[in-house]
């Protein structure tokens, strides 16, 4: 058998999505040999108003405009001192490059005949265009996993890896929703293939290993707390959970009804946290003893909150978060769920069915505990990565 040699990793920039493909390259235990590309957007000006284009023609329609414009973009980049031509990778950041399909497909037929196979692993709308294109210019050196649904032509990929709640708009529940003159152009239209493994939430990169090393490097500032110690994680609306100022409101009358019973209380803001959402929470909260909000400096005590909380308040907003926090198998409370429509409705239907959540009522005790089965999709998608790749006849490093 043929071993993977190593693991291309394209993503977006946007965390939630990245995260997703270190989650899972992790659990594969190949972190060691990724090589992390990123899709860039054009940005400035009229770029943000294209943003619902596919990355290719929003890049396209970019070139046409500084040509007409003759606006250049820089053709060479400096080097210790020297002006070198811009390769076919422009670099993003000091360790991260452009993705270049047809750079990373090259790399691949390369390195199959001395190293092996490579694995591609993408997330994100902007990045299918890339991993489908590698698979296209490289399909016997390469093996594909998109993670989150693509919405068409699955088959562009080997593996495609999805929550459940993505296949709601084939319910009945979901049809129902739909106009009919609508339903054609609303995805997936199919049942899942073969080849498309469904999760409940989605991937992440906090497993056991990973929250011990997180105990570890946050004992002295955590450890000692007062308990029991309630995370408290906020999220930012989206199109199917919208909320604003009501729900911070909302959210700090409750915490300041169990307050008496928790011994401390931590509470992040996520990056796409609204201010007016965040200045509530610190003018409620941000001088109450018991309360500590972390203000965007220093080390992100995410994963420290993950090894060392009792249990978490979640916005519904977040499937990352409440998908870390629900496999801990620690008490997770859940706000705002009630504006949450269309497929994020069913994932929370889904995680109170399992019996992972409860809704936060203000009414808690947190000190109470229940049993659930934690949710595992990062490890379970791996176990079928494997299978999968053995199939083909390639295995993981020994």
């Amino acid at each position: 058998m043929r071993t993977i040699s190593r693991v291309f990793v394209i993503g977006n920039g946007v965390a939630g999505a990245e995260n997703q493909c270190f989650g899972l390259v992790r659990a594969l235990g190949l972190s060691h040999r990724q090589t992390l590309y990123r899709v860039i957007r054009p940005k400035g000006g009229i770029n943000k108003r294209l943003q619902w284009l596919p990355v290719y023609l929003h890049k396209r329609l970019e070139n046409v405009r500084e040509l007409i414009y003759g606006v250049s973009l820089p053709t060479q980049i400096a080097v210790r001192g020297q002006n070198l031509p811009l390769p076919a990778e422009r670099q993003v950041s000091s360790d991260t490059v452009e993705a270049n399909a047809k750079h990373i497909a090259t790399l691949s037929c390369e390195a199959f005949a001395k190293d092996g196979p490579s694995l591609v692993v993408a997330s994100g709308r902007d990045t299918i265009s890339i991993s489908s294109s590698i698979k296209q210019l490289a399909p016997e050196y390469v093996f594909t996993v998109q993670i989150q649904h693509p919405r068409s032509r699955l088959n562009r990929f080997d593996l495609v890896i999805t929550p459940h709640h993505d296949y709601y708009p084939l319910t009945p529940e979901g049809q129902k929703q739909i106009p009919w003159l609508l339903r054609r152009w609303i995805t997936p239209r199919t049942s899942p293939e073969r080849h498309v493994i469904l999760t409940v939430g989605a991937l992440h990169q906090a497993d056991s290993n990973a929250l011990k090393d997180a105990a570890y490097t946050w004992h002295d500032e955590l450890a000692t707390l007062p308990r029991p110690l309630l995370v408290v994680n906020i999220g930012g609306p989206t199109a199917h959970c919208r909320y604003g100022a009501d729900l911070a409101l909302e959210l700090t009358a409750l915490l300041l009804n169990i307050v008496p019973a928790c011994g401390s209380i931590r509470v992040s803001f996520s990056r796409r946290t609204p201010c007016k959402v965040s200045d509530i929470i610190w003018k409620e909260l941000g001088n109450h003893p018991k309360v500590h909000i972390w203000n965007g400096e220093g080390p992100n005590p995410h994963m420290g909150h993950l090894a060392f909380a009792d249990a978490f308040v979640v916005t519904a907003d977040s499937v990352n978060m409440l998908s870390e926090a629900c496999s801990t198998g620690k008490p997770v409370y859940v706000i705002g769920a009630d504006r949450c429509t269309w497929k994020f409705r069913d994932f929370h239907r889904s995680l109170k069915n399992r019996g992972v959540v409860r809704p936060f009522t203000g009414k808690e005790d947190i000190s109470e505990s229940w049993s659930y089965s934690p949710l595992n999709d990062t490890k379970e998608a791996a176990a079928q990565v494997i299978k999968a790749l053995a199939e083909r006849g390639w295995r993981l490093p020994s």
